[in-house]
């Protein structure tokens, strides 16, 4: 019998428990794993801003307007190629808050702006003819020429059985009243980072119905006209409106990104201590296990040293039988995490997305688990001296 056959007859010798053990390892490194993944998504969602963009909001919060006139005067300053227009609508889904997703009013500046970001993959022609701006894909034509069309992400049409064409209603919210939308363009992501749950509708609507044509934006999006400028113009930006009584904050869109995750709370903080606790439980549970079964085997390592087995040999026996159910339901729960949660949605962040660094991670994880688990008995069992062993034979 060879080294590797008698450790798997002594992982055998009491199955349950083995298979108990490997399933705790298991769930412990899927959960660690998955709260892995939300920290990826997290981190996916704020590298997806380009150093091209800016995003001026207002100084005091996120919820307080500016005045449309802005863009005009932002647009004049050197460095800025367009200045695009995005709205949070925060309706909701008359169907429950379980089919939440997010809803932007935006101008068409807009679809120029990101037109590197995303593919329109479905579209109806327009009612009507349109001049499509340039730098606007020609088949958002259709979107263009209707106050109350929408564009949907690819995901988000297949999720709730929409079709094109089809016309959907929301509940106002910031923006009371019942609000109906056509569906008429269908976007996919060229990054999955940048999600597919999101709805975007002519900024006129909003303007019109829900803010009695005041005049008032939610942020501005600046296309720049090199990276470089990047610094140079938001420091022109909030310069100018300084002193004016809707002062602006002006910054890169990964900074404003992670502005708006932050809003979550310390989430990072969180997902950290509870993946740590998981650890932490997980390893006490592999270790009190490993601990008893050698104690049920003190006689036996007596017989193996007297048959000749060295103390290294007998270390190695049980360090070896700690790594396979650790690592086996380490390996086990990481990738079964990634086939599980990748690509599951919230309604409000990207799908989610489980890093194969996270994965190593929690390899590396299972690992450590097996390694602590098992020196403390290994080390017991190959300082057993063979009399006092042999002492406990039935």
């Amino acid at each position: 019998m060879n080294f590797l056959s008698l450790v798997l007859v002594n992982l055998g010798r009491n199955k349950l428990r083995t298979l108990l053990t490997t399933l705790s390892v298991m769930m412990a490194l899927f959960l660690f794993c998955s709260l892995g993944g939300v920290l990826d998504t997290l981190k996916a969602s704020i590298e997806v801003g380009s150093r091209q963009r800016l995003v001026t909001r207002n100084a005091i919060s996120l919820v307080f307007p500016m005045p449309q006139s802005y863009g005009t005067r932002i647009a004049a300053i050197e460095g800025v190629k367009q200045v695009g227009i995005q709205n949070w609508f925060g309706g909701q889904d008359p169907r429950g808050n379980q089919y939440f997703y997010a809803q932007f009013a935006v101008d068409e500046a807009i679809w120029s702006i990101y037109r590197n970001e995303m593919d329109i993959v479905q579209a109806t022609p327009p009612q009507v003819p349109v001049a499509v701006p340039p730098g606007v894909d020609p088949k958002l034509a259709g979107y263009l020429s209707e106050q109350t069309a929408c564009v949907v992400g690819e995901k988000l049409l297949t999720k709730n059985g929409w079709k094109l064409g089809q016309t959907i209603t929301l509940n106002g919210t910031i923006y009371p009243g019942t609000w109906e939308f056509t569906i008429r363009a269908v976007y996919k992501a060229k990054d999955p980072a940048f999600g597919e749950e999101t709805m975007f509708f002519p900024f006129r609507y909003l303007e019109q119905k829900g803010m009695g044509g005041s005049g008032q934006v939610g942020i501005y999006v600046l296309d720049l006209t090199s990276p470089d400028r990047a610094v140079g113009v938001s420091k022109a930006v909030d310069e100018m409106f300084k002193n004016s009584n809707a002062a602006t904050r002006t910054e890169s869109e990964q900074a404003f990104q992670a502005g708006f995750v932050s809003m979550y709370g310390n989430i990072p903080f969180v997902l950290r201590v509870i993946g740590l606790a998981v650890v932490f439980a997980i390893l006490g549970i592999a270790a009190n296990t490993m601990m008893m079964a050698m104690r049920e085997r003190t006689a036996e390592f007596g017989v193996l040293k007297t048959l000749g087995f060295t103390d290294g040999t007998v270390f190695s026996l049980v360090l070896a039988e700690a790594a396979i159910i650790t690592l086996g339901g380490g390996l086990l729960g990481a990738f079964l995490a990634k086939l599980a949660v990748s690509g599951l949605t919230t309604g409000f962040l990207p799908p989610l997305t489980i890093a194969w660094s996270t994965i190593a991670t929690g390899v590396a994880v299972a690992v450590l688990i097996g390694a602590v688990s098992g020196l403390v008995p290994a080390y017991q069992a190959s300082k057993l001296r063979i009399v006092d062993a042999l002492r406990r034979v039935d």
